[in-house]
């Protein structure tokens, strides 16, 4: 793929970058619009989105590091220029983003709990998606060996010096089952949304279908150790570990809010 999509003189245009940007903005506009669904502030929800992203960057980052190091992964490795080009770990952002958007909404930002939390989930499954398709680009969070027909194979050596991908060999291109995820956990949160019947219904529901997602799709990935045999268990790698995390969490605020009085 092309984790360089362009060279303007010396300054190389990274492919993951230019859809992360993408996935932000689009992202955002869809959070904005479900928000004046509930009557909010769009202005307040990009200034919450933007807070969201910075610690989305510093958390995934944070999250690819920690677990490279538990790994065994040499240190001079882990922080070398290709970890600071790759993406990162993807629910290290969304814990991150998450705490975030818990600690902005307690500071008092006009914003109700539950409700922006129903409006900003589906733009944050939209920006998922796009970002992955961002991963399939660079090579980073690639898949195991695969002879399937759609298998994709990786050929730019920046590929490998970035992320370690494997090159010439034919992988799993589960970036874009990823993203295909995503997109699906996109659908069921807009179709959701006009049949809620408590506030945070959306949010909660989230937390778990994105994580019932991550444990599946981790299936195909075959990127370095990344934390496998937590607990004795090689199953049960970091991926499921925190995929397993937010369905739990999910289920937990589904069950506390859906018996609360604050209704729809």
């Amino acid at each position: 793929m092309h984790p360089v999509l362009i060279e303007f003189g010396s300054f190389p245009l990274g492919t993951y970058g230019l859809l992360l940007a993408v996935a932000f903005f689009a992202g955002t506009a869809l959070a904005k619009r479900q928000g004046l669904l509930d009557g909010l502030s769009p202005a307040a929800i990009t200034d919450l989105a933007i807070a969201m992203l910075i610690s989305a960057l510093l958390g995934s980052k944070l999250l690819m590091v920690a677990v490279d190091l538990i790994s065994g992964v040499p240190a001079r490795e882990v922080f070398s220029l290709g970890t600071l080009r790759a993406g990162g770990a993807i629910h290290g952002g969304i814990i991150a983003a998450t705490v975030v958007f818990f600690w902005k909404l307690r500071k008092g930002q006009g914003l109700p709990l539950r409700i922006t939390g129903d409006a900003l989930v589906p733009g944050v499954a939209l920006g998922q998606a796009i970002g992955r398709l961002g991963c399939f680009s660079a090579g980073c969070c690639y898949g195991t060996e695969s002879h399937a027909p759609w298998a994709a194979t990786f050929t730019d050596p920046l590929a490998r010096a970035f992320s370690g991908t494997p090159l010439g060999i034919p992988l799993h291109p589960v970036q874009l089952y990823n993203s295909l995820a995503n997109l699906l956990v996109m659908a069921i949160l807009l179709l959701a949304r006009p049949k809620r019947t408590f506030r945070g219904q959306i949010f909660a529901l989230y937390f778990m279908v994105e994580g019932v997602g991550r444990v599946v799709t981790e299936t195909w990935r075959g990127d370095v150790d990344r934390g496998t045999g937590w607990l004795g268990w090689a199953w049960l790698s970091t991926g499921r570990l925190t995929g397993l995390a937010f369905a739990l969490l999910g289920l937990g605020l589904w069950l506390a809010w859906s018996h609360s009085k604050e209704t729809k």
